[in-house]
């Protein structure tokens, strides 16, 4: 039987940024300077030779500091960008919740910008009409549905935000801070139904700063730093403890190279997967040794029930 191919593949990814003069001048001076040899271009790489695969039910947490390249690589996977080099094979409907509170109209009232935001992600009236009470209930905001909606704090906008995202069933979803909405109830609430949605057979990438939210829920890890991709592995806890260590080393001050870290996380998930092989083996050399200790007690009971036999008949 033939492995299904990922639902979603990086090859290769960078991105660049090109910043130079044309940023604030005109064709015309653009096209001077540009002749005369005056014209600045300089390329910044958000991501350098970005690689991994992810399968269905997978959920991959990608860490790294402000500036690491997450939301840029988020970007080009969810379809906004386009990567310089490079390529992204995508085997499924993608929704991204990159900006929650983005979008709304701070005229409007709660209710009214639910069935906005409804209408820009393109679901019916009477869709909407149906999982409106949903909505307000699961954000918490019932007795706020009637007033503007610039009226609410940060947290309550991106409390709807969710609660109208959560309403997607995509095959492959993107979070970006996405779980650090609200106070800790509805933080865990929201977890609790981002897990619901991966249970569901969705695929699903998260960022977070949250080191403790990603060894809690995701299964593999893509560590990024200043666009270099330092570790794609399934040992979560090895990568999350050896970022860990780079923080607390980066903070007191001498510079830590987190590439020093890839090895310890290889060496780590290589014991890992010898100590994994050698109990599947104790496992099967167990049942084996099972199966020889029933093959002797029925081949002595065989033996004995015919010597009982030839006894009998000898008599």
């Amino acid at each position: 039987m033939s492995k299904a191919p990922p639902m979603l593949e990086c090859a290769n990814v960078s991105i660049r940024y090109r910043v130079g003069d044309f940023k604030n001048i005109g064709l015309k001076e653009w096209v001077m300077r540009n002749l005369t040899g005056k014209y600045k271009v300089v390329d910044f790489w958000a991501d350098r030779e970005v690689s991994f695969a992810i399968e269905e039910g997978d959920m991959l947490g990608i860490i790294g500091t402000n500036g690491a390249g997450k939301s840029t690589l988020l970007k080009a996977i969810s379809g906004i960008m386009e990567p310089t080099r490079g390529r992204i094979v995508r085997r499924g409907k993608i929704a991204a919740l990159l900006e929650l509170a983005s979008g709304f109209d701070g005229d409007l009232t709660v209710k009214e910008n639910a069935y906005l935001r409804g209408a820009m992600l393109g679901y019916t009236r009477e869709f909407m009409d149906e999982t409106y009470p949903y909505i307000i209930e699961f954000s918490e905001l019932k007795a706020f549905e009637d007033r503007p909606f610039k009226q609410l704090s940060s947290g309550m906008k991106s409390r709807l935000a969710f609660a109208i995202a959560s309403l997607v069933k995509p095959e492959i979803l993107i979070l970006d801070e996405v779980l650090s909405v609200g106070d800790g109830a509805f933080r865990a609430k929201s977890e609790a139904k981002m897990r619901e949605i991966i249970k569901g057979g969705a695929t699903t990438i998260l960022v977070s700063h949250s080191i403790a939210q990603v060894r809690a829920m995701c299964n593999k890890i893509l560590w990024l730093d200043q666009g270099r991709q330092i570790v794609f592995t399934q040992d979560v806890e090895g990568a999350c403890d050896c970022y860990e260590e780079y923080l607390r080393n980066r903070e007191a001050g001498p510079v830590y190279d987190p590439v020093a870290a890839k090895a310890r996380i290889e060496v780590r998930a290589a014991e890992k997967a010898r100590k994994l092989a050698a109990a599947r083996k104790q496992v099967e050399d167990a049942k084996k040794a099972e199966k020889v200790r029933e093959i002797l007690r029925q081949s002595k009971a065989i033996l004995t029930s015919a010597f009982t036999n030839n006894k009998e008949q000898t008599r």
